[in-house]
């Protein structure tokens, strides 16, 4: 599948000023919301990543997704597995799992994100799972922004990249951009102000 076609005919490649929840700045940003208000399309992507988690043998008993940006792609995962699907969300900052989900001892999870960043909250969504009995089988997402290593990649990870080395990662494309400290950004520098196009913001 071309990944960056189908995000750019959704409008979903977005091309300006952005602040990341990083704090750094950058040229592009991936708006997955607008990738899978289609549900069509939400599905055939899912669909796409279950493959590559079935041919690498994972099998996982459910998918939990952290709130909000990865609720819509985990349920989509969790419906092309067939299996279970829950999320986590934050209180008072804190990833935690609520609304009666519940995890049993050694159950296989899969956390899905929309996009994997660094991959902070996927890890968060996983800890979470662990500290009650869960065992976490593999991460999944749609996109990778290219600083975790995917399953067959052949790319290695950089160091800022918080997931686990020893769990396979899988997404369906990488997109690398540039990123900028606020005081090394050249839009910057050109009076141009940043905004912040994600969940956190509007």
């Amino acid at each position: 599948m071309d990944i960056e076609s189908i995000y750019k005919k959704a409008n979903a490649y977005l091309e300006g000023h952005f602040l990341l929840s990083s704090g750094n700045h950058s040229r592009y940003y991936l708006q997955s919301a607008k990738v899978l208000e289609n549900p069509r399309v939400a599905g055939e992507l899912a669909v796409e990543l279950a493959k590559q988690i079935k041919l690498a043998g994972i099998q996982a008993d459910c998918v939990c997704a952290p709130a909000l940006g990865g609720i819509l792609a985990g349920y989509e995962l969790a419906r092309a597995l067939n299996i279970r699907s829950i999320f986590t969300e934050r209180v008072d900052g804190v990833m935690t799992l609520r609304r009666g989900f519940e995890v049993k001892k050694d159950e296989k999870f899969i956390i899905c994100e929309d996009i994997i960043t660094t991959g902070g909250s996927a890890l968060e969504s996983a800890k979470a799972i662990a500290q009650m009995g869960g065992k976490i089988v593999a991460f999944a997402a749609l996109a990778n922004r290219g600083f975790c290593a995917r399953v067959n990649s052949g790319k290695k990870a950089k160091p800022n990249c918080q997931l686990p080395y020893d769990i396979p990662f899988f997404a369906l494309a990488d997109f690398e951009f540039e990123i900028f400290s606020p005081d090394n950004c050249p839009m910057c520098k050109f009076g141009s102000v940043a905004v912040k196009p994600g969940s956190r913001g509007n």
